[in-house]
């Protein structure tokens, strides 16, 4: 794995002409702890991930690297975090002197929520961007 790219370990749950689709299991922090049975904080999250088909000798439930660009995954921190967090401080301090504290904070909520209804409608040109890969392991 090249130092410019991060990797999941998956296992492959659905093979078609266009897309493979891989299940990703990621865990917390403490999931290797011994005592995460008796604990209930410990939890395992199975994430499905769609990735273009390449040619291959794909099987199902064979097991797989996912592999994404790092550039990739800070981008999508500063369209999934940052950059709301901006909108919504901007509007909020913007109209805090002007409107008092309850609906500037209303209002940065509401402008939160068009920066994501935006984001929501550019889903699919989004989603060209990001795009996986797989490697045998």
């Amino acid at each position: 794995m090249a130092k410019d790219s991060v990797s999941h370990v998956g296992k492959i749950v659905e093979i078609s002409p266009e897309t493979i689709t891989v299940e990703i299991v990621s865990s917390s922090a403490c999931a290797s702890c011994h005592s995460a049975a008796f604990c209930g904080l410990g939890e395992a999250v199975k994430k499905a991930v769609q990735v273009p088909f390449s040619y291959g000798n794909w099987s199902v439930g064979q097991e797989v690297d996912v592999i994404l660009r790092k550039s990739m995954g800070f981008k999508a921190v500063w369209l999934a975090y940052l950059l709301p967090l901006a909108v919504l401080l901007a509007v909020l301090l913007g109209t805090y002197s002007v409107l008092g504290e309850l609906y500037a904070g209303l209002l940065g909520i509401a402008a939160a929520g068009v920066y994501y209804f935006v984001l929501w409608l550019f889903r699919d040109r989004l989603s060209n961007e990001y795009s996986f890969y797989i490697k045998e392991r």
